[in-house]
């Protein structure tokens, strides 16, 4: 089936829906203008119902349940839909909200197959929770062949919601997403289709309960755990898997270990001097690394330590936090090449920037550069003086190398920008586009503008491609 088809015909029975709504006297007059052949025409209620019920698959199912209303034919056709994505906050009262579950869960057939599981609980009284059984409506469907379970738990809990052990033997299991629940102690996992697994704000009974549960997923591909210090966690997390492709975590833990070969994107933060560390990464692997908001007890040495592990990465996304750090320890001691690099996004403040030349210099094989400028909100920077970045070397990276530069100003009011990229343009000699997103006045942009047609390139191919948003004075 083409993968438009079925968005294409919930397009059709929301057309469907509304001509049933109108009003009566509405409907004799269309009739009348209409001949009966036409009139009777219904495409979609001619489909088969295992058609049907594949395209209400696709929706919500508070919106499955109003096609109940096109027709007889259609009154009970959702309830063979093998979904249930609902969530609280669209009842008027909690108990509407369990008894709807309890209702869909248990009326239909229990050997029939439920392929997808959403709940979103939200905020709740105590009293919800007391008399809502969640564990059990996760074992019901883990038992028939769920693909897709998603448990967004009550955001202000006294206790989270414990998933049943028979989750961790779900042969059929392709996507889990787990928010702010308990997982009880996992003696055996096997969880042979898991390819996405999502875990986050969650309490885990001991350490061997999420390590086993990485270990168990034979074919997991994207892995993303985000923790809070105020949550039972382990001490070490190690992940450690030959399938992986996509990992983030978010994290406070006190060690992390990496061990991927096949990962193509790491995202990651770094809130102690020797919490992570990386046995095995490919060396095309994008990395994404940042420090938490409060950076202040960071010191140089540590930031060069862990770059130092994942120096022969080939793209690298990047704060401007660490890349301060390289720069001030730089000063006192060798320049961190990263000789294999050869795409690099980093963000930069206005009190940064001076920093840009030795970063350039740090990267002598780069071909895409993506530099953002951003608001420096840190305290101990407010106050700081800006200082212009000195254009007077010509990093290896802009002779030999560079192919492509994106510039983004997020913020407006940076007098050295024109200087910027007449630099760029003007030293970069296989340059093949320059991309600006700036903020500037009508008049200033035409200024601009005709500044930017009369700068000298140095490559003869290189294309500029300048988006402009307009500011008021």
């Amino acid at each position: 089936m083409d993968f438009f088809f079925p968005y294409i015909l919930m397009v059709q029975i929301t057309c469907v829906k509304k001509e049933k709504m109108v009003s009566r006297k509405k409907e004799e007059e269309i009739c009348d203008q209409v001949p009966h052949e036409e009139e009777e025409e219904d495409l979609i209620s001619k489909l088969p119902e295992s058609l049907i019920s594949e395209i209400l698959y696709h929706l919500p199912t508070r919106d499955a349940v109003r096609t109940s209303a096109l027709s007889t034919r259609w009154r009970n056709l959702w309830q063979s839909v093998p979904t249930l994505d609902l969530s609280y906050y669209r009842f008027a009262q909690f108990h509407a909200f369990e008894s709807f579950v309890k209702r869909f869960l248990w009326s239909n057939d229990t050997e029939s197959q439920i392929r997808k599981l959403r709940l979103r609980f939200g905020y709740h009284q105590r009293y919800d929770m007391c008399h809502c059984d969640v564990t059990s409506w996760i074992d019901a469907v883990t038992t028939r062949r769920i693909q897709h379970l998603e448990v967004h738990g009550f955001r202000d809990s006294w206790m989270h919601i414990p998933i049943p052990q028979s989750l961790y033997t779900c042969e059929k299991l392709v996507h889990l997403r787990l928010y702010e629940v308990a997982l009880r102690y996992a003696e055996f996992v096997s969880l042979p289709c898991l390819k996405v697994m999502h875990l986050q704000n969650n309490k885990y009974y001991d350490e061997t309960t999420l390590q086993r549960l990485i270990s168990g997923c034979p074919i997991l591909e994207d892995l993303t755990i985000i923790t809070y210090s105020e949550l039972k966690k382990p001490d070490v997390l190690q992940v450690r898997s030959h399938t992986l492709k996509r990992i983030h975590i978010y994290h406070d833990f006190p060690l992390v270990v990496i061990d991927a070969p096949l990962l193509q994107c790491l995202r990651t933060s770094v809130s102690s001097p020797k919490n992570l560390e990386i046995v095995n990464l490919s060396s095309s692997a994008r990395l994404d690394i940042d420090f938490p908001f409060d950076c202040a007890r960071y010191s140089s040495s540590m930031v060069h330590d862990i770059l130092t592990d994942v120096s022969s990465v080939r793209e690298l996304v990047i704060s401007n936090v660490i890349w301060k750090e390289i720069f001030e320890y730089s000063k006192s001691g060798p320049v961190l090449q990263f000789c294999h690099l050869s795409r690099l996004n980093v963000k930069f403040s206005k009190s940064d920037l001076e920093m840009l030349p030795t970063l350039l210099g740090s990267c002598p094989k780069l071909e895409f550069f993506v530099l953002e400028l951003v608001t420096d909100n840190r305290f101990m920077c407010r106050n700081k003086k800006n200082v212009e970045p000195n254009f007077s070397t010509v990093p290896q990276c802009l002779v030999s190398s560079l192919k492509y530069v994106e510039w983004k100003r997020q913020i407006p009011g940076y007098e050295g920008e024109v200087e910027l990229v007449r630099y760029l343009l003007k030293n970069s000699k296989i340059l093949e586009k320059l991309k600006l997103d700036v903020y500037y006045t009508e008049m200033a942009k035409c200024a601009f503008l005709q500044e930017l047609l009369t700068m000298p390139r140095c490559s003869t191919v290189c294309e500029v491609h300048c988006s402009v948003i307009p500011i008021k004075k």
